[in-house]
């Protein structure tokens, strides 16, 4: 990690050392794993591990995981795979679900930004009156605010109308249990980095009866569903990966401590913080902080030349000023005054210090400046 304090980690998170390992024992499989010989089955070895530890971690079956090139790519599979649906997501879903239908209806959200189940209930049923097939997509967690949204009560909804239900679980996974079974979806997208994995690569799951349209064809590759010689060094580190979420997710409660300590000192010392979504259930790493008067990109590089990492919303739309339609939907009006803080299984106290003392120094620079203003 260049910066001294990593706090970006809903953009990424370092590689962790088991996936480093195992992608440089992946380097030395020789063969593709689409071929019958001994050093293809070897590389097929390779995926088909990976895809069962999958499989086991988010409950679904590994026959149905399909490798993709990650999180974007397993969302645009999810609503274009499926011919001739009508496709509703929520208003703050991910630019990559988002821009993946652009004749998509908007599900709207409350000023917490958890999606409103009457509104879609109205619109579930006026697309059953019309004879619409429909596909809900609605991820379990907001990469900017955290924000968990009721997927499994989504589901059931759906369910009542005939629809099908995806579910972008990316920011999720490796934060809080993440179970196909228990969400009820029949599409599920995860991504390997941000759970110490590596980069470009990751996965769609799908329930039983779900047949998708590939979106990548010229080969045979994952059962027909996504053309392409699989990503043997990437699905070996994701493999490795899920087995680290897996074995740490009683960690989280540590992370939580640490997030909300964090979050108390900052909103004793400044009583105009907002902190997006706080009403609501949220991911236990993920703080979204907004202090009206100083632009979210210039905190981001105040932070930054002091060593300390963070974002200013979804690393997707990093140096593109533009305002968060996340906090549009959800109301706030000082969307553009926004920074993300996300933790990791690496994060410590001293990195939180660091942050707080760092933070405090620049609100109190924007502080005495606008004194100054009013002063004269």
């Amino acid at each position: 990690m260049t910066n001294p304090v990593y706090l970006d980690f809903n953009a990424s998170a370092p590689l962790c050392s088991d996936a480093q390992q195992a992608m440089c024992a992946a380097m030395e499989v020789t063969g593709n794993p689409s071929s019958v010989h001994a050093s293809g089955r070897a590389a097929r070895k390779v995926v088909d591990h990976a895809r069962r530890k999958i499989a086991d971690l988010i409950g679904g079956d590994a026959e149905r995981v399909i490798f993709t090139s990650g999180g974007t790519e397993a969302n645009n599979l999810a609503l274009n795979g499926l011919e001739n649906v009508t496709v509703f997501t929520s208003a703050t879903e991910h630019p990559s679900v988002i821009e993946a239908r652009s004749d998509a209806k908007r599900i709207p959200v409350d000023a917490n930004g958890v999606i409103d189940m009457a509104a879609l209930e109205a619109m579930l049923k006026t697309a059953s009156d019309a004879g619409q097939k429909v596909l809900v997509s609605v991820m379990l967690a907001n990469n900017e605010t955290g924000v968990i949204q009721p997927v499994a009560k989504v589901a059931l909804l759906a369910r009542e109308y005939g629809a099908k239900t995806h579910c972008d679980a990316v920011q999720a996974l490796g934060r809080l249990p993440v179970d196909m079974g228990q969400l009820l979806v029949d599409m599920i997208s995860i991504s390997a980095h941000k759970i110490g994995g590596p980069k470009g690569i990751g996965a769609l799951v799908i329930a039983p009866g779900v047949m998708l349209v590939p979106q990548i064809r010229g080969g045979g590759q994952e059962k027909y569903r996504r053309g392409g010689t699989e990503n043997v060094i990437g699905i070996a580190g994701f493999g490795a990966a899920i087995d680290r979420a897996a074995a740490n997710g009683d960690k989280m409660d540590e992370v939580r401590a640490m997030r909300d300590r964090l979050e108390t000192v900052l909103a004793a010392e400044a009583p105009e913080l907002l902190i997006a979504g706080k009403g609501t259930d949220r991911l236990v790493n993920t703080s979204c902080l907004i202090l009206p008067g100083m632009p979210g990109e210039t905190q981001v590089m105040t932070m930054d030349l002091a060593g300390v990492a963070i974002s200013s919303g979804s690393a997707c739309s990093s140096g593109k000023v533009r305002e968060s339609h996340v906090l549009r939907e959800m109301g706030i009006s000082d969307a553009g005054s926004a920074i993300r803080v996300s933790l990791g299984l690496e994060t410590t106290d001293e990195d939180i210090d660091t942050f707080i003392r760092v933070w405090s120094r620049m609100r109190g620079n924007v502080v005495r400046k606008k004194n100054a203003r009013h002063a004269a």
